[in-house]
């Protein structure tokens, strides 16, 4: 006969589980708690400003929280053209600028955070200090320089007017997360190509930047955002032809000096916001995946 085993007592009953110990639900609601009022605060005012670009012009300071005296004439005002803006161009001017702008951040930016992540070089952190100084410069305070500056040569007005100022706000961030990453990449992926005789450059396009890939990715949304967001120096440096979606919204009149059309403002903001919600909605894993990437070590 075999020895009992340790399951079973001397009874030959078998023990009861042991119960695992109860976990206070308290810190678990609270957490909930706090997620749902960050959710409602960050999600309140782009709510409103849908219930509103759908409610009827009449209604417009109605304080129902729901929608109601729904009509779709909010957005055909903002897209009307009769009052002297092109809400249409202005989102292409929107879209060109921001392109422009993320790309250039995202190529000037990724070759300065490998410099300053992977290579030795005299000044190395005076570079990253003018890099941070110049993400913490106060934008008003460029505005002057530059209306100044770009009426001289005759830039006021134009694309590159607005695009090279917003490159200059986009490289810190750029640079400062791609830094973050390049730093974290083990260093013997670079050196085992180098000893299989592929030179620092090809070592960069082959290995690393395959790599950095969810990184570039989440930067260029991130500058992109912030360039279509930008309003103050766009609305010093462009006119009514290059101006972005920001500008034309400000400049919306409504039938007379004294009425400002409050529905239409808030269509033109939700035709504006909505497809960057989507967008992010969509890459919401990636843009998670390259913020994190840099803090994970193999």
């Amino acid at each position: 006969m075999s020895a009992p085993t340790a399951s079973t007592t001397r009874s030959g009953a078998e023990r009861p589980p042991i119960a695992a110990p109860r976990q206070p639900i308290w810190p678990q609601i609270r957490t909930y708690l706090g997620a749902l009022f960050i959710l409602v605060w960050g999600l309140a005012p782009f709510y409103w400003m849908v219930v509103t670009a759908f409610r009827d012009n009449v209604h417009t300071f109605s304080k129902n929280p729901f929608p109601s005296h729904l009509t779709m004439a909010n957005f055909k005002q903002a897209l009307d053209t009769s009052g002297g803006n092109d809400f249409l161009a202005a989102i292409g001017n929107s879209v060109l600028i921001s392109v422009v702008t993320t790309l250039a951040a995202i190529i000037f930016g990724v070759f300065a955070a490998y410099a300053l992540a992977r290579v030795d070089f005299r000044g190395k952190f005076l570079v990253s200090g003018v890099v941070l100084a110049a993400s913490m410069f106060p934008g008003v305070a460029l505005v002057t320089p530059l209306f100044q500056l770009f009426t001289d040569i005759g830039w006021i007005g134009s694309y590159q007017a607005m695009i090279i100022p917003n490159v200059s706000f986009a490289l810190p961030l750029t640079i400062y997360t791609l830094t973050s990453f390049f730093n974290d990449l083990p260093w013997e992926l670079e050196e085992a190509a180098r000893v299989d005789g592929a030179t620092r450059g090809q070592a960069f396009m082959k290995i690393i930047l395959p790599l950095a890939a969810p990184a570039l990715f989440t930067t260029a949304i991130l500058a992109f955002i912030m360039t279509w967001n930008e309003f103050m120096l766009s609305s010093q440096l462009s006119n009514q032809s290059t101006e972005p979606v920001t500008v034309a919204i400000a400049r919306f009149a409504g039938n007379d000096p004294f009425t400002q059309p409050y529905a239409a403002i808030m269509a033109a903001g939700a035709l504006v916001t909505i497809p960057l919600v989507i967008m992010v909605l969509i890459f919401q894993r990636r843009i998670v995946s390259g913020l994190t990437a840099g803090g994970l070590k193999s």
